[in-house]
């Protein structure tokens, strides 16, 4: 891709646990390696801490996350570059609106990581899931907030079933599609 090439923001989406981090710190390596291009990672845990570090878990404020991660992306994917987006983002309204001020600068493929509930609480390191079904932990998303399943992504992957290296492949085609 040269400097005049159209930007994408891969947005991968899904549950705590989903694997959206890994798989997103794979993808970025896979990037920098094969590709040669330089990535913009905007993991959630990360915009948190220092974009949006004031705000809570209410759905209007889950909202204006994804509305700041949106607007960066669409920053970089408007000068040709690559982003990729590890947030929960479980709205479905926000996501559509996410898509539709990244595409007024270049490709937005959204990314669903649909691995199942059961799975993302055996992985969970931080005890987040224990914490939301024992009361602790209000608004936590597959627990006491919904995840509203995505109506358009561009592709499904499923990290109990797929290998990293499986979702990496898959990702890397559909940045590289239409882009020699």
């Amino acid at each position: 891709m040269t400097s005049s090439a159209t930007g994408v923001c891969i947005f991968l989406t899904g549950l705590s646990g989903a694997g959206k981090s890994t798989i997103a710190t794979a993808l970025d390596n896979a990037i920098r390696t094969k590709l040669k291009r330089t990535v913009t990672l905007l993991d959630g845990d990360v915009v948190r801490t220092h974009l949006s570090k004031e705000l809570g878990y209410s759905r209007a404020d889950r909202d204006t996350n994804i509305e700041r991660i949106a607007y960066v992306a669409s920053e970089v994917v408007k000068h040709g570059g690559i982003v990729i987006s590890a947030a929960i983002a479980p709205y479905e309204a926000a996501r559509a609106a996410a898509r539709r001020r990244i595409e007024a600068n270049g490709r937005f493929v959204l990314v669903h990581l649909s691995t199942p509930l059961a799975v993302c609480e055996a992985r969970d390191t931080k005890g987040l899931y224990a914490k939301a079904r024992r009361g602790e932990i209000d608004m936590f998303t597959g627990v006491t907030d919904a995840y509203e399943l995505p109506t358009q992504a561009e592709l499904t992957i499923d990290t109990s079933t797929s290998s990293i290296d499986d979702a990496v492949a898959t990702l890397l085609a559909a940045i590289t599609r239409d882009h020699a």
